[in-house]
């Protein structure tokens, strides 16, 4: 394991904060994030909604029940607001698992939205831009639906019309592996990139007012979305190859031409995507044993089964530990992305509760960490404001004038 690294500025800001902790007030990088809207692109936190006795009101942790998000956890963690997903893994192609994909996805947005409906004193659904300021001013906390791998309407298009009138504002056309829309970036080359469907996918989602993301894709996917789109596309959880070459990141050409056409990446704190991680194959084989005495993590485990699943993977972390990223690794993303293409098109996903998670970014409450070390790199509470929420709201905002446009 690295020991992180520690720079003389953060050591100085440590030391500001203490002292204004010591005096009764927040330090000045906690001001700039308790002023800017603090908005995550990409969390996986719906899993967590249909499993029996959780709730997104109580505070859980990760030690407990592997979750990262819930309401006081974003409370302390000065988080307002952010893209929930509809994810849907990718299953068998052909009619069949088209159509249990549309219905596992139809199922996970009501889910949000009855979680929010529940919670309509404390959570409220938007679905434009200018929503998320106009709730925080209504003293609640704003969720925007997203969909993660739209083989859910690969089979009929139309059907985006039915998860925008349900609340999706943000669709990434697929995930870990191909499908109908798009080649993924961690598979081998079936379209050479987007599928004809693919390209009509990125009409639509134009037509219809819906951002596209880019995560997950290949990149001649990639490239085909950036050239295809009329707005701007966002990568909701994604690292910088040039700092980390693993084939789900972006290189600096491509973040370039992403950036050229408005676009904007959130930095991803995915261990797997920010360090070298070694296959040890006795580890390997302890995870499948583990998986399949307990059963596969998932919305189906019981109370029980979820305790004796974290429990058993702690000792296998123990037992054959492996390197694991932290927020010095995060930063170094973070900042190159910065010094290739600007404050204005950078933001911030944690991949909460989908696998993501480093030491130092734990869950949401670590987030005021990440404000500490921009304001320590002289960036100011104006460019804090754009990477927490101003950027990805402005892609929106185009997203939303292309529609009426139309």
């Amino acid at each position: 394991m690295r020991r992180p690294i520690v720079s003389l500025a953060a050591l100085l800001l440590a030391a500001t904060a203490t002292q204004a902790l010591a005096a009764g007030k927040p330090s000045p990088a906690r001001q700039a994030h308790d002023a800017a809207i603090v908005l995550d692109t990409h969390f996986d936190t719906p899993a967590n909604f249909g499993l029996p006795g959780w709730s997104m009101l109580q505070r859980h942790s990760y030690e407990a029940d592997g979750s990262q998000v819930d309401l006081p956890r974003m409370i302390e963690g000065g988080v307002d607001g952010g893209f929930f997903a509809v994810f849907t893994p990718q299953g068998p192609r052909g009619v069949e698992g088209f159509h249990a994909a549309r219905d596992y996805a139809l199922y996970r947005a009501v889910e949000i939205r009855e979680m929010v409906a529940k919670h309509g004193d404390k959570f409220e659904l938007a679905t434009k831009a200018d929503d998320a300021a106009a709730i925080l001013g209504r003293g609640k906390r704003f969720v925007y639906v997203s969909m993660e791998n739209s083989d859910p309407v690969s089979g009929d298009l139309s059907l985006m019309t039915t998860f925008y009138k349900l609340g999706v504002r943000v669709m990434g056309p697929v995930h870990t592996r191909n499908n109908d829309l798009a080649d993924s970036a961690t598979d081998k080359p079936e379209w050479g990139g987007l599928s004809p469907a693919g390209k009509a996918f990125v009409a639509e989602a134009n037509r219809l007012g819906i951002v596209i993301d880019g995560s997950h894709a290949s990149d001649e996917s990639l490239d085909q979305m950036i050239a295809l789109s009329k707005t701007p596309i966002l990568l909701t959880h994604t690292g910088c190859k040039d700092v980390f070459n693993h084939p789900r990141n972006i290189d600096d050409n491509r973040l370039r031409a992403l950036a050229a056409k408005g676009g904007v990446i959130q930095i991803n704190a995915f261990s797997n995507y920010m360090v070298a991680v070694p296959v040890i194959p006795e580890r390997e084989a302890a995870m499948k044993e583990l998986i399949a005495k307990v059963g596969p993590p998932g919305r189906n485990m019981t109370d029980a089964q979820r305790k004796a699943f974290n429990e058993g993977r702690k000792a296998i972390d123990a037992k054959w530990p492996v390197p694991r990223a932290n927020l010095d690794d995060f930063m170094a993303h973070m900042l190159h992305a910065i010094k290739v293409v600007g404050v204005d098109h950078v933001g911030v996903s944690g991949d909460f509760d989908g696998g993501g998670g480093i030491t130092g970014l734990e869950d949401v409450t670590d987030y005021p960490a990440i404000t500490e070390r921009l304001i320590a790199a002289g960036y100011t509470p104006q460019d804090v404001a754009k990477i927490w929420g101003g950027n990805a709201l402005r892609v929106l905002k185009a997203a939303e004038a292309a529609r009426e446009a139309n």
